[in-house]
């Protein structure tokens, strides 16, 4: 076997091809789009390169490509714990123990020349809405951004030495179905308060409302173990990326007394239109893009996110933010389900939320962590 290191345009089309291969066989895959991967890993276009570093290895043997892996540090997040900890990703490979270890190596030297005490993986060099977790649970279509892998992949982890550090669970919502009337009586409630005021987005105002997604965000976020601050560079840049392909009415923001204190985040389903693209977004499957969202060939869409700021909690925001989006989704028949996406074991108070409107469990990811000294222990977040 042949590890190399992933250094130019010919060895980064290895690291996006590796993929392909390892997956050509699987009718539920969804190849992510190349250029999404490619600017992760492009220091001019991830702005976590300003206060991090990322390296990638493909694997080889007898000419075929077998594996890939990346390995990387947010020094923001690196040292917010006990020991600092790195990250690894984009794991990809086929059913062999040894290769996998090969793989699992080079990001654990990697990482350990760079004082780093420990590994979690598989998550992204990014924020965590994407390329986020190990599938353990739901083998079935990946929502778009969502991570996706053969069920042998957890045995590769946990022989290596990977431990569940915690779950995020994902739920599927039936649009369609009542919700409880005691849900809609709170949201009637909150409605009527002058004090709250909901918005949905307005692309003319992207940056705005980018200022006002990081406020909640940090706030919402803040006493959640290894926090960070969100990139606001990061936002604005994906709202810009994605005015084309997002629906403003799915994107909702609530104010307490003029300040920023909710939002939920939707996106269409785009994997249902990219699939036949196997990773290739040329200027014919650009207008094939466009055609299919603008003649609503998606049924399903994905909850990204969903945040409400402490101290406004106990108000039943959520329900009012929930009622807007219903209403939203009464105006757009083309969708039958929505993907609640993800929701961490270690948030209690969201998963009984999404059960409360009918959310049905689908799928489980995994975060896991390996440290490479063995006498050191974890325990899972609870």
């Amino acid at each position: 076997m042949e590890l190399i290191r992933v250094s130019d345009k010919r060895t980064s089309r290895m690291f996006l091809d590796t993929a392909r291969i390892i997956y050509r066989n699987d009718p539920v895959w969804v190849c992510p789009l190349d250029q999404t991967v490619e600017d992760i890993f492009d220091p001019r276009q991830n702005v976590f390169f300003s206060h991090g570093e990322a390296e990638r290895w493909v694997l080889k043997e007898k000419g075929t490509l077998i594996g890939r892996v990346a390995a990387f540090i947010n020094y923001k997040k690196a040292y917010k714990g006990e020991y600092p900890i790195g990250g690894m990703g984009f794991f990809e490979c086929i059913d062999d123990e040894k290769a996998a270890d090969m793989l699992f190596n080079s990001c654990q030297h990697w990482l350990e020349q760079k004082g780093m005490k420990a590994m979690d993986g598989p998550i992204n060099f990014g924020e965590n809405d994407s390329f986020w977790g190990l599938l353990v649970e739901g083998f079935t279509h990946p929502g778009f951004g969502m991570n996706y892998n053969p069920p042998y992949y957890r045995r590769l982890f946990e022989n290596y030495g990977f431990k569940r550090y915690y779950s995020q669970i994902t739920k599927h919502l039936d649009i369609h179905a009542p919700f409880p009337e005691r849900f809609w009586k709170i949201a009637h409630w909150i409605l009527q308060k002058p004090e709250f005021v909901f918005r949905h987005l307005q692309v003319s105002k992207i940056q705005e409302y980018a200022g006002d997604f990081k406020k909640i965000y940090d706030q919402a976020w803040q006493w959640h173990e290894n926090f960070a601050p969100i990139e606001i560079e990061t936002l604005i840049r994906t709202f810009e990326e994605s005015r084309s392909i997002i629906d403003p009415e799915l994107i909702w923001f609530t104010y307490y007394r003029g300040e920023p204190c909710g939002f939920f985040v939707v996106f269409p389903d785009l994997n249902q239109i990219i699939k036949p693209f196997y990773g290739k977004l040329n200027l014919l499957n650009k207008l094939r893009l466009l055609y299919r969202v603008r003649t609503h060939k998606m049924n399903r869409a994905r909850m990204l996110i969903f945040g409400i700021i402490p101290k406004v909690q106990r108000y039943g925001v959520e329900a009012g933010l929930i009622w807007h989006l219903n209403e939203a989704f009464k105006k757009k028949p083309w969708y039958n389900e929505l993907e609640l996406s993800w929701v961490g074991d270690f948030n209690p108070k969201m998963q009984s939320l999404l059960k409360a409107v009918g959310g049905v469990k689908a799928k489980e990811h995994w975060t896991m962590r390996k440290f490479f000294d063995e006498n050191l222990s974890f325990a899972p977040i609870t």
